[in-house]
């Protein structure tokens, strides 16, 4: 059995795109915390330099491409319908995959208009299309047609408690937006989810990491592993329980590591160059500290805008 190297590449490379866009926040959240502790204001993306939307823009054509595959490439008719309308039953998967897909892509294009038109509370909205495609995962990877059971079924609850919390520092930012530990956190969460995704793409589905004991079997048009016995079984959910432990290890160090390295890196500006404060109760929180930094005024942001 040679395994379904669109199901592996389908995790690996979503993945690796939370992993990027969770190590950018986690720099940025440092680097912007680092140098400006008491003026600290979450955003919820980063802009570059003469680029200012290509964080969004690359969440945009990189869901609609995969929302692309989902639908009409990852299957032999190319047609994501039957003839007469319906879903056909091995493909609800990947409808179900598509929605995900489909609520970044409303976030990413909807945090440029907001950005563009300037909306008032525009920060809060974004987070609660953030939060939204949280949700839509959860719903997801919890009520999935397909049939999660044994070692699959393992990963994918591990991996629902990650998008768990994610989808709760999300909400928190909303009513905390000057908190950088629950940004810290919804940053460490978002490069986990990446992180775990790659690992149930290779170890759900390439042959050589399938746990001993187990193999990897053709059942409703797709691969999946079933156990040979229930000790086989047992011992491959209690090792899929102990790399989440690994990585969540690694990932804690890692974060520890970097905000040490970042803070080093980039000291507190001095006072006296600290932007003006917009007065208690203005309704606008996600501008306040943000256009004083337009241009690269404070130390260390000539590399980056902090306005969004």
């Amino acid at each position: 059995m040679g395994g379904t190297p669109r199901s592996s590449i389908g995790h690996i490379l979503p993945g690796a795109g939370f992993v990027a866009v969770g190590l950018w926040h986690l720099f940025n959240h440092v680097k912007l915390f680092s140098l400006r502790p008491d003026s600290y204001v979450a955003p919820v993306w980063f802009p570059v330099p003469r680029a200012r939307y290509l964080e969004l823009a690359l969440i945009l054509a990189g869901s609609a491409m995969e929302f692309m595959m989902e639908m009409f490439v990852d299957h032999s008719t190319f047609l994501p319908f039957a003839a007469d309308g319906s879903i056909p039953s091995d493909r609800l998967h990947n409808h179900e995959h598509a929605i995900i897909c489909l609520a970044l892509v409303v976030y990413a294009g909807a945090a440029v208009h907001l950005d563009r038109v300037r909306a008032r509370g525009r920060g809060a909205l974004c987070l609660l299309l953030v939060a939204t495609v949280f949700a839509q995962e959860l719903l997801v990877f919890h009520f999935h047609s397909t049939d999660h059971a044994g070692v699959e079924g393992q990963y994918h609850w591990l991996l629902q408690v990650v998008v768990a919390a994610c989808l709760a520092t999300a909400l928190l930012g909303i009513g905390f937006p000057r908190s950088f530990a629950v940004s810290l956190v919804r940053s460490a969460c978002i490069t986990f989810q990446g992180l775990w995704l790659a690992v149930i793409g290779a170890m759900v589905w390439m042959p050589s990491l399938v746990p001993k004991g187990c193999s990897l079997v053709r059942e409703d048009g797709r691969d999946t592993v079933r156990c040979h016995s229930k000790e086989s079984l047992h011992r491959a959910k209690a090792l899929a329980n102990l790399q989440f432990g690994w990585y969540l290890s690694f990932i804690t160090v890692f974060v520890i590591a970097l905000y040490l390295y970042v803070c080093n890196r980039y000291p507190a500006v001095e006072a006296a160059y600290s932007p003006l404060q917009k007065a208690a109760g203005d309704d606008d929180v996600d501008d306040e500290g943000m256009d004083a930094h337009k241009g690269g005024v404070a130390h260390g942001f000539a590399s980056l805008e902090i306005e969004v």
